[in-house]
């Protein structure tokens, strides 16, 4: 009888651990990074907090066409002059991006690097992600492009380099709806006396999806006309804000955004330092634009 009762409490005991062992392992499931709170790492002209898995190579074609000021003269800008930007990003891990690009305007070589540093966790323990972004680019315009530049007219290598931060905070609300904000610096090493060499800007962007595939997608962007942080006396010169909306189609591997913006500039530090396109003057400022990705896993 004591035999049968110590096999039957043994037992017990196999089936609780094994019971309990099965609710960590869901718990761990559970707590996990969320699933894509954005179709890609770039939103329109913004980073987001979406990261390829490690070991991924991203391919990214940006199209800016011109201005829609001519109408159909030319096609609303699309056979107008027009900005491209051509790069490849590799996941080394989950959560750390490095990547490269060349851009038409001012043929910007940019090196960029993204790290998660906190990830929305599927049980809400870690409610944000908290993503780091930061590039420098390199102006590869011949170096006549830089003379008279500024107070000191002397060209050196330096003269061309242009850095970009930025602190991107963002949310996956639910399988619809995802929202970030986000704070820069821009630094330019050279530029002309009318500007800032340092501009502090804020923006935020998102998209709602209304089918499996299709969302609609917005941003907006600020320079900060900041008086105690500014060289300048005046804003006369000073970038304007950078709005943007459109739709997005993504599969696993591919994500497609046409959209409207203001900014005929493609990298941040270029748009926040030199768009002077106002969106309140209606299509007069306005561009079409595409961005497409495509995913390679190794």
């Amino acid at each position: 009888m004591k035999k049968s009762i110590c096999i039957i409490v043994a037992a017990i005991m196999s089936l609780n651990m094994a019971y309990a062992q099965d609710d960590q392992e869901q718990t761990k499931v559970k707590d996990k990074p969320i699933y894509e709170p954005f179709a890609s790492g770039l939103l329109i002209d913004n980073q987001t907090c979406q990261m390829p898995p490690a070991k991924t190579l991203e391919m990214i074609i940006q199209h800016r066409f011109g201005t829609m000021e001519n109408g159909i003269e030319d096609i609303y800008g699309i056979y107008s002059s027009a900005n491209i930007r051509m790069g490849f990003n590799y996941s080394l891990l989950s959560n750390l991006m490095v990547g490269y690009g060349l851009t038409r305007k001012s043929m910007y070589s940019d090196f960029q690097v993204k790290w998660n540093a906190l990830q929305q966790s599927r049980n809400n323990t870690i409610p944000v992600f908290v993503t780091l972004y930061g590039n420098m680019a390199i102006d590869g315009r011949n170096k006549i492009a830089f003379e008279g530049f500024g107070e000191d007219s002397a060209y050196s290598f330096t003269n061309r380099l242009a850095y970009f931060s930025q602190l991107i905070v963002g949310r996956k609300f639910n399988d619809r709806f995802s929202l970030q904000a986000h704070a820069s610096l821009t630094h330019f090493n050279k530029v002309y006396e009318d500007k800032d060499h340092d501009v502090i800007g804020v923006g935020f962007n998102g998209r709602v999806k209304f089918s499996p595939q299709s969302s609609f997608i917005f941003q907006y962007d600020l320079p900060l006309k900041i008086k105690s942080f500014s060289e300048q006396t005046n804003f006369d010169k000073f970038a304007l804000p950078n709005l943007a909306f459109g739709y997005e189609v993504a599969t696993s591997t591919h994500a497609f955004q046409m959209y409207v913006t203001t900014a005929n500039g493609i990298l941040p530090q270029d748009i926040y330092m030199y768009n002077q396109n106002d969106w309140t003057l209606g299509v007069t400022d306005l561009m079409i634009g595409f961005t497409i990705t495509r995913l390679w896993g190794f």
